[in-house]
C-alpha cells in the first residue's frame, strides 16, 4: 500500500509539469480553434467604419464560398505547386539520405555537406522570396547571363507566365525543406539493423534491391510523417507566393493559395468567410492525410 502511494505522489508531479504546456495549448490553439469555428457560423464583418455583426446565419458563410469558383481554383493552385516542390524533394531527399548513410561510401567532409544543405532551412522564406525576386526580373542577373550566353534575345518575364511562377515557388520550396527531409530521412535509415544489409549482401542482392526491398519498407513510418507534414505545410503556403508576386497570384491568380485568399478575407475583417475557409483548410487537411494513410497503410501493402 506504501509503494502505491509513493507512486501516485511521483506521478503528480508529472502532471505538474504538463501544466504549462496544456495552458500554452488551451489559451494559442484550442479557444482560437473554438472560435474559429464559432463565427463561421456568424455574418461578422466591417463595412467601412461599421462594424456587422456577429449575426447568426448558419451556414451561409459555407454557402457562399463553395458557390465560387475561386475557391477550387486556389485550391487546385496550392496542390499543384505542393506536388510540383514535394516530388523532387522527396526524391534528392532519398537519394542524399542514402548517400550519407551508406558507410561503404567512406563519404569525407559530411557534417560539412549535411550542415551545407540544412542551411536554407535557417533562412526566412521572405528573404527567400526576395532574393528569387531580385535574380529573375527582368532586368535581373538570369536574364541577363541567358541572354549574354546567347540562350535569349530578350528578356524573358518570369513573373508574367503561369508556369513560370509557379516553378519558381515550388524549386523555393524545395531549397527551403529538401534539407530537414533529408536529416528525417537520413536518421531513419541509420536506425535500421545492419544485419539485414549484410544478410542480403550474402542473398546476392544488389544495392537497388536492398533499397526498394528492405530500406524503403522499413522507412514507410517516417515517409508517411514527411508527407503528412509536408502536405499540412503545403496547404499553409503563404509567404513565398505572398511576397513573389506581391500578393496578386498573378498571373491571372494561377499562383494564388489559399491562405492567401483566407489571407484577403482575414485583412477586410471579414471574419465569417475567414472562418468558414479556415473550415475547409482543417478538413481537407484531415481528409487528405487520411488518404495517405490509406494508401500507405502496411497491413494494405503485405496484402
Amino acid at each position: 500500500m506504501k509503494k502505491r502511494s509513493n507512486v501516485v505522489k511521483y506521478n503528480r508531479w508529472g502532471y505538474i509539469f504538463l501544466i504549462p504546456f496544456i495552458v500554452v495549448y488551451v489559451v494559442f490553439q484550442l479557444v482560437p480553434l473554438v472560435t474559429t469555428v464559432g463565427n463561421s457560423f456568424f455574418e461578422y464583418y466591417r463595412s467601412g467604419l461599421t462594424q456587422i455583426g456577429p449575426n447568426w446565419i448558419g451556414l451561409e458563410n459555407y454557402k457562399s464560398i463553395f458557390s465560387t469558383p475561386d475557391l477550387w481554383q486556389y485550391f487546385g493552385n496550392t496542390m499543384i505547386m505542393w506536388i510540383m516542390g514535394f516530388v523532387p524533394q522527396i526524391l534528392l531527399s532519398l537519394l542524399l539520405g542514402a548517400w550519407f548513410s551508406n558507410p561503404s561510401l567512406r563519404l569525407k567532409c559530411q557534417r560539412f555537406f549535411k550542415t551545407v544543405i540544412y542551411l536554407p532551412n535557417l533562412i526566412m522564406a521572405s528573404a527567400f522570396a526576395m532574393l528569387f525576386f531580385t535574380l529573375f526580373a527582368d532586368t535581373g542577373p538570369i536574364n541577363s547571363i541567358l541572354m549574354q550566353t546567347g540562350v535569349l534575345d530578350a528578356p524573358y518575364s518570369f513573373m508574367s507566365h503561369v508556369w513560370s511562377v509557379r516553378t519558381l515557388v515550388a524549386l523555393m520550396n524545395l531549397l527551403m525543406w529538401f534539407g530537414n527531409t533529408t536529416i528525417l530521412l537520413m536518421a531513419g535509415m541509420m536506425g535500421i539493423d545492419p544485419s539485414l544489409f549484410e544478410a542480403a549482401s550474402v542473398d546476392g542482392a544488389t544495392a537497388t534491391q536492398v533499397f526498394f526491398k528492405i530500406t524503403l519498407p522499413l522507412l514507410r513510418p517516417i515517409l508517411i510523417y514527411v508527407m503528412i507534414t509536408s502536405l499540412i505545410g503545403g496547404l499553409q503556403m503563404f509567404d513565398v507566393p505572398q511576397i513573389l508576386t506581391n500578393g496578386t497570384g498573378d498571373p491571372m491568380r494561377s499562383s494564388m493559395t489559399l491562405i492567401m485568399y483566407l489571407n484577403k478575407h482575414l485583412f477586410s475583417k471579414n471574419y465569417g468567410i475567414g472562418g468558414a475557409l479556415s473550415v475547409f483548410l482543417f478538413v481537407i487537411t484531415g481528409i487528405l492525410s487520411l488518404i495517405i494513410f490509406r494508401f500507405t497503410d502496411n497491413r494494405k501493402a503485405i496484402k
